[in-house]
C-alpha cells in the first residue's frame, strides 16, 4: 500500500535551531520552521523528541507535538524552546504539511553535538545565528 502513495519530495523547507540570546552564564535556543517556498504550507504539524546517551545512561525526552497551522510564503514559525542540556542528544523533528491538498512529510535529525558554536551560520529569514537542516 505504501508503494501506491505519491512520492512527495520536501524541498525548500527547513528546521533551524537558533541562538536567540546569550550571556556568559546561559544561551537561549529556539527551534524554527522555515518556509523558503514561493507558496504557503498548510496544516503544519511537527513532533519533536530527543534521545541518546548522557552521563553513560540512555535517555529519552518526552515526545512533543506542535500544531502550527499555515506558514506563509518565505516566512517562518517558532516550534519550541530547546534546553541547552539536550543539545548533546539526537534531536529529531518530524514535519508534515499540505500543499494543494497533498501531504508532505520529512524527518529532520540534529545529531549529538551538531549544535555548537563552530557550526553556527546566519539563518535565512531570521538573520540570526543557528544550525539549519533543509
Amino acid at each position: 500500500m505504501k508503494k501506491d502513495l505519491p512520492e512527495n519530495i520536501v524541498e525548500n523547507v527547513a528546521i533551524a535551531v537558533v541562538l536567540e540570546s546569550s550571556t556568559p552564564e546561559v544561551k537561549n535556543w529556539k527551534v524554527y520552521l522555515l518556509n523558503l517556498k514561493d507558496e504557503p504550507i498548510e496544516t503544519v504539524l511537527v513532533s519533536s523528541k530527543g534521545y541518546g546517551e548522557k552521563d553513560g545512561k540512555q535517555v529519552k525526552t518526552s515526545i512533543l507535538r506542535h500544531s502550527i497551522g499555515t506558514v506563509a510564503t518565505q516566512d517562518y514559525a517558532a516550534i519550541e524552546l530547546i534546553d541547552e542540556q539536550v543539545l548533546g542528544l539526537t534531536n529529531e523533528y518530524w514535519l508534515s504539511y499540505y500543499i494543494n491538498g497533498q501531504i508532505f512529510d520529512k524527518k529532520f535529525i540534529f545529531v549529538p553535538e551538531s549544535i555548537i558554536d563552530t557550526n553556527l551560520s546566519r539563518i535565512p529569514l531570521l538573520n540570526m545565528p543557528g544550525v539549519m537542516i533543509g
